[in-house]
């Protein structure tokens, strides 16, 4: 992932970058980010194209909404967040599609939702997702949500990013079988398969996640987990 960020003063910029250094802190998946001035984004937007654009909206020479009309004349599938100092300007004001709009100072908890917000909209795009059955109805998962999962009395329960529980009465084997074609699931435990992004660390008897959660490690097979993440890692680095 590319990201541009776009602001003519040098202090929001360090600002903005510590942010999303702080968001991708511990992930697997480490962006590519630039920072510009309204007029450097200008003379290489054609040239050197970004997922991500942050722009603030008032500059002195090129503001970000002139900027971003210049950007969508050429590129329809990137995500543009809007930065102002105006809570009075709102994206739907704005003639220029955009992903969200942020108001300075940019508060930590509303700028790592709208990252959020746009990682989940890119994974629906993806169509990376599977179908539950619960007591309560059916289920569409986003994979990049999914923590792990755990077999648990002859149910399978599903625990997302978002804190909900899902819980079926699928075998938990056909659950591995399923998940386990994608690179980024491991099953440390017999009971147990977790999603390898939202890994914190691995210890020689456990597997703590992201979200305070300790997974046991099978005994026999500590060394071949942990050689199987840091070949994950590995991977998703590589350039």
């Amino acid at each position: 992932m590319k990201i541009a960020i776009c602001d003519d003063d040098k202090t929001e910029q360090l600002q903005i970058l510590e942010l999303l250094e702080g968001y991708f802190k511990g992930r697997k998946n480490k962006p590519a980010i630039k920072t510009f001035s309204s007029i450097e984004l200008a003379s290489i937007a054609r040239y050197e194209q970004f997922d991500l654009y942050l722009l603030d909206v008032i500059m002195p020479v090129l503001n970000g909404i002139e900027l971003a009309k210049e950007i969508r004349g050429f590129d329809k599938a990137s995500d543009i967040i809007f930065l102002t100092s105006s809570p009075e300007f709102a994206v739907e004001s704005y003639t220029v599609k955009a992903s969200n709009y942020l108001v300075k100072p940019i508060q930590k908890a509303a700028f790592f939702q709208a990252l959020d917000d746009i990682s989940e909209k890119r994974m629906e795009e993806s169509g990376k997702s599977i179908i539950v059955k619960s007591s309560f109805g059916v289920h569409k998962i986003y994979l990049s949500g999914l923590i792990y999962v755990e077999a648990l009395n002859r149910k399978v329960i599903y625990y997302l990013k978002n804190g909900e529980q899902i819980t079926t009465a699928e075998r938990f084997s056909s659950v591995c079988d399923i998940l386990m074609q994608n690179s980024e699931f491991i099953l440390p435990h017999r009971s147990f398969l977790v999603n390898m992004n939202y890994i914190r660390s691995i210890t020689t008897t456990d597997m703590h996640l992201q979200n305070n959660k300790i997974i046991p490690l099978a005994q026999r097979r500590v060394a071949d987990i942990k050689k199987h993440y840091l070949a994950f890692q590995m991977e998703e680095v590589s350039p």
